[in-house]
């Protein structure tokens, strides 16, 4: 659940009988609260909090950060290329912090599966904490493999997203774990990245080849006074999907 005392003021925390403890923050206990409606108040520490419901944006604004993430403007964007629905079989590489583990585990619901591969069990280990977090841990199976050596085990997947400094190197290997009709999608910062990874897909006989890239500018609101902000988040990377029709 989400414990809110203003914006810029919340706190993440699994639902629970008894108390927890909050880094930097003392001890909580949401026991109360359990079997209630989202929108009920606690007083904890003095203050006042609401207790709501995380939106997906609330749990990605609240992981742990060993490296960098794969942003919202840029994951759900993977997500609409790739056509993942409710109910997939999904895998990815690069787990990463597990920004994109979280958002496929919240899209494929709890009838669905995610198949999350690093070959670095550090990043694993913060992935795992991150989705545990979240409480949508059921939903993914965690696996330290170098999936441009070793490919997939699984097969018939709907879609395979990659975070990987070489995903020309696994193109191959998702040919084969791929339904037809399945989406590869790839996640490449450099031109010479996404560059080798078209002409690898090209090369194994994906179709719909397509690549974009996606530019954030929020806006300042006032009456009489609306402008685009001065910042924008600009280049993240170059995102491309593809499909496998044989």
């Amino acid at each position: 659940m989400l414990l809110r005392r203003r914006e810029g003021d919340t706190f993440l925390l699994k639902l629970a009988n008894g108390p927890m403890a909050v880094e930097g923050r003392g001890v909580v206990d949401l026991g109360e609260v359990i079997g209630q409606p989202p929108g009920r108040t606690v007083r904890w520490a003095g203050s006042e909090y609401r207790v709501l419901r995380p939106s997906l944006s609330d749990l990605i604004g609240h992981l742990r950060r060993k490296a960098q993430i794969v942003t919202p403007k840029d994951s759900a964007q993977l997500v609409a290329m790739a056509g993942i629905a409710p109910g997939d079989r999904v895998a990815e590489a690069g787990a990463g912090s597990g920004a994109l583990t979280v958002v496929l585990a919240y899209t494929v619901g709890a009838e669905g599966r995610v198949y999350s591969f690093d070959r670095r069990a550090e990043f694993l280990d913060v992935a795992r904490r991150n989705v545990g977090l979240t409480g949508l841990e059921s939903r993914v199976e965690f696996q330290e493999r170098d999936v441009g050596e070793d490919g997939f085990p699984q097969r018939e997947l709907d879609a395979i997203l990659l975070d990987v400094p070489e995903p020309w190197s696994v193109a191959g290997h998702a040919l084969s774990a791929l339904r037809p009709g399945g989406y590869l999608a790839t996640y490449t910062p450099t031109y010479n990245q996404l560059e080798r990874t078209v002409k690898a897909l090209r090369a194994a006989r994906f179709e719909e080849v397509r690549s974009v890239e996606i530019l954030e500018r929020s806006l300042h609101v006032g009456e009489g006074g609306t402008r685009p902000e001065f910042d924008m988040l600009g280049h993240t990377a170059f995102l491309t999907a593809a499909r496998r029709v044989e």
